[in-house]
């Protein structure tokens, strides 16, 4: 893996003109590695810190470069294309810089810190005009400490909006170190039940939960961040239950009340298959359908039921049409459903 430092940091990808986390237009920056393993993951390529290839089959050319540049001989060729053996695959991207077509792709990239500021910069009229900024997201920007550190400081030197948005499992020191210079918090609960928290992310939610408390002490003292989103998937047989949703709005009523400025319900994404396939994985999800609209409005009926201010409850994320929308759309088109 190629070596780095507290002034480069291992990005994921930067999503440009983003209206998903947090206000206006945003350039959000996906961070590598992520201390949670979430079963339902919609970026399971973000939750290793390291290096990863994968394999776009449609660009492949079949010239078998690659072959000959992986120094550890974990690259193969058959009837399906190019087999990637991830265990001996060290992250070292030798195939990617060789690759004609692209057909190989890196999942990380290095960036230094000037490099990384000019790049989300770029993008600075849109922010300016629509009230938004950059967003520090992941797999989990903690997990890069120093790194986001150094790029909130330098983001908020220039006058733009940040945002950090955080699982909170990490150390309180590594979160309080941030937060003075991060204009908003968007903040995960996925599940109110510590064990079936441990069941569906590998952790209990002890930390989690914890360093919001903490995070509420912060911002009640300090006066900053001046905004917090809360976020919950809504994951059919998982999250996505009354039971959770009464449980979490009783929390942030009882702990947080109005520190809270908005609860996003964000319901699955199941656009991620490709992923999975590319990086060699199964997924316990695969072939089910998004959440039906009419379920998705009950959830944030109840959300809005259990105590907290229900201005605060929002729904977002991609919906199942139900059938009277499906016949709406086919009138409207002039076709068939």
């Amino acid at each position: 893996m190629r070596t780095e430092n507290n002034n480069t940091g291992t990005i994921l990808r930067i999503q440009r003109m983003s209206t998903e986390d947090g206000p206006g237009i945003r350039s959000t920056v996906f961070f590598k590695g992520c201390p949670l393993s979430c079963v339902w993951c919609h970026n399971p390529e973000s939750i290793s810190p390291k290096f990863q290839v994968h394999w776009v089959g449609s660009r492949c050319i079949g010239c078998r470069s690659c072959l000959d540049a992986c120094p550890e001989r974990a690259l193969t060729a058959g009837k399906k294309g190019i087999a990637i053996d991830r265990e001996r695959c060290t992250g070292c991207l030798k195939c990617t810089d060789v690759c004609p077509s692209t057909a190989l792709e890196a999942y990380g990239q290095a960036y230094s810190l000037d490099a990384l500021v000019s790049e989300v910069l770029k993008d600075r009229v849109y922010f300016d005009k629509s009230g938004g900024g950059v967003t520090l997201s992941g797999g989990e920007p903690t997990m890069q400490a120093d790194f986001s550190l150094e790029l909130l400081k330098a983001l908020k030197g220039t006058g733009v909006h940040t945002a950090l948005d955080t699982c909170g499992q990490c150390g309180w020191d590594t979160l309080e170190s941030l937060l003075p210079h991060a204009d908003m918090v968007l903040y995960d609960i996925k599940e109110i039940d510590p064990e079936r928290h441990r069941a569906f992310t590998g952790v209990t939610n002890a930390k989690v939960l914890e360093n919001l408390l903490r995070l509420g002490g912060f911002m009640r003292d300090r006066g900053c961040p001046r905004e917090l989103w809360v976020r919950t998937p809504l994951i059919p047989g998982c999250t996505a239950s009354s039971e959770n949703l009464r449980g979490i709005g009783a929390f942030l009523k009882g702990n947080l009340g109005a520190l809270v400025d908005r609860w996003e319900l964000c319901s699955f994404n199941n656009l991620c298959l490709n992923k999975y396939d590319g990086l060699g994985l199964d997924w316990r999800f695969r072939g089910n359908g998004l959440l039906g609209r009419d379920e998705a409005e009950h959830l944030a009926v109840v959300a809005r039921g259990s105590g907290v201010d229900a201005r605060i409850v929002h729904l977002s994320g991609p919906l199942r049409l139900e059938a009277a929308e499906k016949a709406a759309l086919s009138v409207i088109k002039g076709g068939s459903v």
